[in-house]
C-alpha cells in the first residue's frame, strides 16, 4: 500500500476546490459527493476506500469513472485519498473526473 504525505493530499483537494472558486454562484456539488458515497457503500467498498483511497485503474475499470476531457491529472497520487475523491465530486463540472452516478 502507497501512503501518500497528508499535506500533498491537501494541496491537491485544495487545487479541486479553488477551481471552483471563481464562479461565485458555483456551490459544492454535494448530490454527487452523497451519490459517489452511496455507490461505495453498496459495492461493500466504503470503509476501504475512506483509510486506503481508491485505485485510479480501479475507479475507470471497474466504477466507469473517466478522465474529464481536457483534464491534467498527472498530479493525481494513486491511490486517490478519500479526501481528495471527495473534493473532485464537489467540484461539479470542474472536477477532474466524470462519474456515471452525477
Amino acid at each position: 500500500m502507497r501512503i501518500f504525505p497528508i499535506a500533498a493530499a491537501a494541496a491537491l483537494a485544495s487545487t479541486a476546490i479553488l477551481s471552483t472558486a471563481g464562479a461565485a454562484s458555483a456551490a459544492p456539488d454535494t448530490s454527487c459527493m452523497r451519490a459517489g458515497i452511496s455507490t461505495l457503500r453498496d459495492a461493500g467498498l466504503l470503509s476501504s476506500v475512506a483509510r486506503n483511497g481508491v485505485d485510479l485503474t480501479f475507479a475507470v475499470q471497474q466504477l466507469g469513472v473517466t478522465v474529464r476531457p481536457g483534464a491534467d491529472i498527472s498530479g493525481v497520487p494513486n491511490p486517490v485519498p478519500f479526501s481528495l475523491l471527495l473534493a473532485d465530486h464537489r467540484a461539479g463540472a470542474n472536477s477532474l473526473f466524470i462519474y456515471p452516478w452525477c
